[in-house]
């Protein structure tokens, strides 16, 4: 009885199923197997050509968005001719070169370190931070030893290229830096995977010829970089301190969680910026880009650049300024 009573179940699933796929395609709606993300990385100016270049190697291959934003923004920070990231990095205004950076997975993990000294890869670090320790931030001595004891190579990351523009500094502290790539650059990496998820890294050697011991916005979870999987993320460069006392980059997904676009978004953020201080000669960019692979971009000032890369295909885009336009 049991045995018959099986069969007829059996019997009628599979009728079921025979039915439900007959009416799909009698009215053409055929089940078909749900799309996969589009990848996408952004990162913010020139430099992010090669960051998005490294990262968009791991995303291809089905690699995960953390991966991709790591080794990316790693290609930056080794590259002594990037001035202001890593290795090569200006000093600060006693020859010292200071890292900030931090990095921030899909799941709501972060890691950061902050003034970190002797490493050329902060960005690693903060990601051992996060994956190794109960911490979100280490920050000078401390992250150094952490540091070491994680086997990172303790190393002079002071360049010939940054003391001689340090000196020459030195001899004529009056003169004023422009407010664009030359004085406080960032890398910031976002990216989107074929899984759908998101995840970003911030690194810097932070403002050019700053005060021993000065933190930036980089390494500041919610400022220099903010990661929400159900909505999105946001990274910010330029001056830290505006990005600090407006929380740009969580505003930036904020703002998007409540329905805006990433470009109304980003454009909303740098409003409340230029509409709080005199921004005359400061500048601040933010990027951002949303689970539906969606991005936008936004500035102070004119100057400001970011690289995209999607389908394999990478451009470096002039990103309009919303001070000019909004006189």
């Amino acid at each position: 009885m049991k045995l018959k009573r099986r069969n007829f179940i059996k019997k009628s699933l599979g009728a079921t199923v025979a039915l439900v796929t007959t009416d799909a395609l009698a009215n053409n709606k055929a089940i078909l197997p749900l799309k996969k993300p589009k990848a996408l990385v952004l990162s913010t100016w020139r430099h992010g050509i090669p960051a998005n270049q490294a990262a968009w190697e791991i995303l291809k291959a089905g690699g995960s968005a953390l991966d991709a934003v790591e080794k990316g923004v790693m290609v930056v920070e080794s590259d002594p001719e990037s001035m202001s990231v890593g290795y090569g990095g200006r000093p600060d205004r006693d020859g010292k070169v200071t890292l900030d950076a931090c990095i921030m997975d899909h799941l709501d993990n972060a890691g950061s370190v902050a003034f970190l000294q002797h490493i050329e890869n902060p960005i690693s670090v903060a990601r051992k931070v996060m994956e190794e320790t109960p911490h979100v931030m280490l920050v000078g001595e401390g992250a150094l030893q952490f540091a070491l004891a994680q086997g990172f190579e303790r190393k002079n990351i002071l360049t010939e290229k940054a003391a001689k523009a340090w000196q020459q500094w030195m001899k004529d502290t009056n003169y004023t830096m422009p407010v664009n790539i030359e004085n406080h650059d960032t890398i910031g990496t976002l990216a989107l995977d074929q899984q759908g998820n998101v995840s970003g890294a911030c690194t810097t050697s932070g403002l050019a010829y700053k005060m021993h011991g000065r933190v930036g916005d980089s390494p500041i979870i919610g400022a220099g970089l903010f990661v929400d999987n159900e909505v999105g993320a946001a990274t910010a460069t330029g001056l830290g301190e505006l990005v600090m006392k407006t929380l740009g980059s969580f505003l930036v997904v904020e703002l998007m969680r409540q329905g805006l676009s990433p470009q109304q978004a980003c454009e909303a953020a740098i409003k409340r910026i230029t509409s709080k201080y005199d921004c005359t000669d400061k500048q601040v960019g933010y990027l951002a880009i949303d689970k539906k692979g969606n991005y936008g971009a936004s500035a102070i000032h004119s100057g400001f650049n970011y690289a995209i890369t999607k389908k394999g295909a990478t451009k470096l885009v002039d990103c309009e300024a919303y001070k000019d336009e909004n006189n």
